[in-house]
């Protein structure tokens, strides 16, 4: 009795008008990204819950600092995903340590996260074009999707270790300010 109640809600989930009006609307789309993002700082009284819940989106976070620190010599020291109890409260989910900061490698080290961005868009691009539509897939591609775009925001430390160095974001202005001028003159 209970599976086929299962397997008629589930046909109902997968069919076409259904899935159409899920994929379609903006407003699930949003609805279900903030059930996801309450659900996950409700874990956030218990260090095994923070932990478990996060572990995927700081391993690219912290992935992405370490392989950009490590590609312009900023010398990663340390590498952890294990959450510490922050001093304003809550946890620290992971951290990347470097002892070569210099104005060429801080700001793209800290802004690393960042280039999740390209990776979240191409798996948007390549998922819908290798996969069927079904409900469970769309609930999914949510779920991966809020963990990359999250993770691909900088944290307020990020911006610190990024920023601190005048030198280095007057280097990288300058660069962003020649691109443009190239761009701009070759449209």
């Amino acid at each position: 009795m209970l599976s086929e109640l299962f397997k008629h809600f589930s046909d109902f989930l997968n069919s076409s008008e259904v899935l159409e009006e899920i994929v379609s609307n903006r407003f699930i789309l949003i609805l279900l990204v903030i059930f996801l993002s309450r659900l996950k700082y409700k874990t956030y009284s218990s260090m095994f819950l923070t932990a478990l819940v996060n572990i995927p989106g700081t391993f690219l976070h912290e992935t992405a600092h370490f392989t950009v620190g490590f590609l312009l010599n900023a010398r990663p020291t340390s590498y952890t995903l294990v959450p510490k109890k922050s001093l304003e409260g809550g946890y620290t989910t992971g951290s990347v340590g470097f002892k070569n900061l210099r104005f060429y490698n801080a700001l793209p080290s800290a802004m690393a996260p960042l280039l999740l961005l390209p990776v979240g868009y191409y798996f948007d691009q390549w998922l819908f074009s290798n996969f069927d539509l079904n409900f469970g897939n769309y609930i999914f591609y949510v779920l991966l999707q809020s963990i990359i775009i999250e993770n691909a925001l900088p944290s307020s430390t990020d911006f610190r270790v990024g920023f601190g160095n005048i030198l280095g974001v007057a280097f990288y202005g300058v660069i962003c300010f020649a691109a443009l001028i190239v761009w701009l003159a070759v449209r």
